[in-house]
């Protein structure tokens, strides 16, 4: 009944299923301390259990993309393509708490809503005659509007029980990642590349496009921690890494402002994540580290597409040469107080 209930309430069974993930992650959640405790109970507890980090975090060749295939011969793919950048500035922070032998947190990032520095490119391959020739290209402002970003994680600590030394700390982890991106695309110039092709540049002023992409990653990893402290005599200096695999799930919705009628697309897809990250902390007074960090993901789905427009009574959907891909990086500088 309860599911029957929830169902009527959110219209995307994704949304449903998303859910019941997380769900299951937080039961494993609130088993995990005494299972641990359980396997190990002569494990120090930390004489400063709890963390409180400020995160500033800058992304540089960074995008979100994605593209969809003609559903009619001659069935070329990519049909279109459209490339988000997201070179912005992000803000939020990181709270953790650990325990003798496992530690959980939660990260909560947002946008700094700006211009990204790089422009957002549409590409379109639309002549059925010569499929594989380039025949629409725009180039344009991209403004990325409120967007967020969470991280709720758990890691068991492992290297005294395989044998590691105790300047090299080893823990699995596993997590939940939620990207919320948002954009707003504005004042472009469209041309016509084709060979052939003498159409002048077109300008597309005022806004042009709003898109919103959201990808749920169930990750499993590794997360390492290095004592540097035992070479340099610098408090808490630590060399930090971490690699995950994640199971993604994505959705976007595109809203074309200057196209006739009220015209949607819809990607709902499926895929992978990889991640990965390196970084270096020290400590600056008792109580403070400083540290940076930096980072990569690479998100690979597919799916389908769906078109709607209310004006051509069309409503269509295709799953030929679909693909929603990112790829992000970073550098983020954190300051962490422990208590």
């Amino acid at each position: 009944m309860i599911v029957l209930w929830l169902r009527k309430r959110i219209r995307n069974y994704s949304t449903l299923h998303c859910l019941g993930w997380v769900l299951i992650m937080l039961l494993m959640l609130a088993g995990f301390p005494a299972v641990t405790v359980a396997a190990d109970e002569k494990s120090p507890v930390p004489e400063k259990p709890w963390s409180a980090e400020l995160h500033v975090k800058r992304y540089f060749s960074s995008h979100t993309s994605y593209e969809f295939g003609n559903p009619y011969p001659p069935n070329q793919a990519p049909l279109s393509r459209l490339e988000f950048p997201m070179n912005t500035w992000w803000a939020g922070g990181e709270l953790r708490r650990r325990f003798s032998r496992f530690s959980v947190g939660v990260e909560v990032l947002g946008s700094i809503p700006m211009e990204s520095d790089l422009a957002f490119k549409d590409s379109d391959w639309d002549d059925d005659a010569r499929p594989s020739v380039k025949t629409i290209y725009s180039e344009s402002q991209c403004r990325v509007e409120p967007s967020y970003m969470v991280r709720g994680d758990v890691d068991l600590k492992i290297a005294d029980w395989v044998g590691l030394p105790a300047w090299f700390d080893l823990r699995p982890v596993a997590g939940v990642r939620w990207q919320n991106l948002n954009f707003l695309i504005h004042n472009g110039v469209q041309v016509y590349p084709a060979p052939g092709d003498n159409t002048p540049p077109l300008p597309l002023p005022g806004d042009g496009i709003r898109f919103e992409q959201t990808y749920w990653q169930y990750f499993l990893g590794i997360r390492t921690a290095y004592d540097l402290e035992r070479h340099i005599p610098v408090p808490r200096l630590k060399l930090l890494g971490q690699l995950d695999w994640a199971y993604v799930q994505g959705d976007n919705k595109d809203h074309h402002l200057l196209r006739a009628g009220n015209r949607w697309t819809y990607e709902n897809t499926s895929g992978n994540a990889w991640h990965a990250s390196l970084g270096i902390k020290a400590g600056l007074t008792k109580n403070i580290n400083a540290g940076v960090e930096a980072e990569y993901f690479l998100i690979q789905t597919r799916g389908s597409h769906r078109l709607a427009n209310d004006v051509y009574d069309v409503d269509m959907s295709l799953d030929n040469g679909v693909k929603v891909w990112s790829e992000q990086m970073s550098l983020m500088m954190k300051l962490e107080y422990l208590f």
